[in-house]
């Protein structure tokens, strides 16, 4: 890799690069590491295709993406990257702490830009309207559920609940087949509890934090709080249809809806073929449907910002290597007919990162390759463009370590008082939100 050699002299990503003959070499991370042998060996070839297209630029491609706990340190010693990853979580702090540069007057040369769903590319954008990075792709949580069960059941599976109370409905008649199965599960250890309460609670139009001036203050001691935790005891102790086996972490229900036990749980689409590959399950026994009640749903994302010292030939080849490939409509096709011959899923139902003719082409690519039933994941699809997604509280995982507690007292103890668990989170999630500048 050209690039690869170019890049060795200089680790500062704010030093220009550019050389005599009009050549640009920008460093870049979210190489896969070289043991995902498949992804690393295609991020490399799309360099090198992307190097033959423009003779001028050199790409230095680097394992990595965005980790809070080094970005500072990166950032302060020289060795952040001129175009780097980041989640949906980050662009907002790095954008008022001015560490991201601003690529607004150059995206007018890229008209895919435009194209970007409003909502997304507001997630990198500043209250100033300017805009510092883009997006590769989106994520939302729905309503996870095993089709074959449904029939057993008597439920259409065609149809999966658009409510809380069909959920509960649905689960008490899957747990009425016997036999061990399991209505509807949910987590609480690891932080996963206290993630899938966030998605619960955005269902039923809730917030785990408001911004109130300057300040975070937790905002599920409520009616919504009380309503998701109230339901799910009730799902467990009067109902039964939950299962006696609790304090349950991300692995389990991918598990237990291999094992064909489990009809339902929330979840994201890449779950599927993780319960294939991994847990034996089957691509046509499992159906996506939107988070129930759908007044919102937690959801997030990948993307690529800029260096804050990043000069304009490098912000300029940076965002033709993004438009080559991460922010690309076009760029589905060749991707698809990759993963399909290496056997990876294609079609499953994430949520679109375009509109206009760029979402035409994806879609066209995805029917094309399409190797799963994307027939099962229509009612999600459906309903995706009317369900607000909204992003993770500031300091998710401790907010969501506190929250797992309230999850995990719901669900292996029937006395449990959902008022009291409340207010003992509300207090301690405080505490964590006050930390948040």
């Amino acid at each position: 890799m050209a690039g690869m050699a170019t890049g060795c002299g200089d680790d500062d990503g704010s030093g220009d690069k550019s050389s005599a003959d009009g050549k640009v070499t920008i460093t870049v991370n979210g190489l896969p590491p070289a043991t995902e042998t498949a992804n690393h060996q295609r991020f490399l070839d799309n360099v090198a295709e992307f190097e033959r297209q423009n003779p001028n630029i050199d790409i230095d491609a680097r394992e990595g993406k965005m980790d809070p706990q080094t970005f500072a340190a990166k950032l302060a010693g020289g060795q952040l990257e001129d175009v780097f990853y980041v989640y949906f979580t980050d662009p907002a702090n790095l954008i008022a702490k001015r560490q991201v540069a601003d690529i607004t007057a150059y995206t007018k040369d890229f008209p895919v830009v435009s194209q970007v769903r409003p909502e997304i590319l507001k997630v990198f954008s500043g209250n100033d309207g300017k805009v510092y990075g883009l997006p590769y792709k989106n994520y939302s949580l729905g309503l996870l559920y095993n089709r074959t069960l449904f029939t057993k059941a008597g439920l259409d599976p065609n149809s999966p609940p658009k409510t809380w109370a069909e959920v509960r409905e649905a689960a008490k008649k899957i747990t009425a087949l016997g036999d061990g199965h399991i209505g509807y599960g949910d987590y609480s250890k690891s932080n996963t509890g206290g993630w899938h309460f966030t998605a619960e609670l955005y269902s039923v139009g809730g917030d785990v934090a408001v911004k109130d001036g300057d300040t975070w203050k937790a905002a599920f001691n409520n009616d919504q709080g009380k309503q998701v935790l109230q339901q799910l005891k009730d799902m467990r102790w009067t109902d039964n249809s939950m299962g006696s086996r609790q304090l349950l972490e991300w692995a389990d229900l991918l598990q237990l809806m291999g094992s064909g036990k489990l009809g339902m749980y929330v979840a994201t689409a890449d779950n599927i073929p993780t319960i294939v590959n991994q847990y034996k399950g089957t691509f046509a026994d499992y159906g996506l449907g939107p988070i129930p009640d759908g007044k919102g749903t937690l959801g997030g994302g990948e993307g690529y910002m800029f260096n804050a010292k990043a000069s304009p030939e490098k912000i300029r080849a940076g965002l033709k290597w993004l438009t080559f490939w991460f922010t690309s409509a076009d760029r589905y096709e060749a991707e698809n007919k990759w993963s399909a011959e290496n056997k990876l899923p294609v079609g499953l139902p994430e949520p679109q990162i375009f509109t206009g003719a760029a979402a035409d082409t994806q879609a066209a690519a995805d029917k094309k390759y399409a190797n799963v039933p994307q027939e099962n994941y229509a009612p999600f699809v459906s309903a995706a463009a009317s369900i607000p997604v909204k992003l993770e509280p500031p300091n998710a995982q401790q907010v969501y370590a506190v929250l797992d507690v309230a999850m995990q007292k719901v669900l292996t103890d029937k006395n449990a008082n959902v008022d009291q668990l409340l207010a003992d989170a509300e207090k301690q999630v405080n505490t964590i939100l006050a930390t948040v500048k």
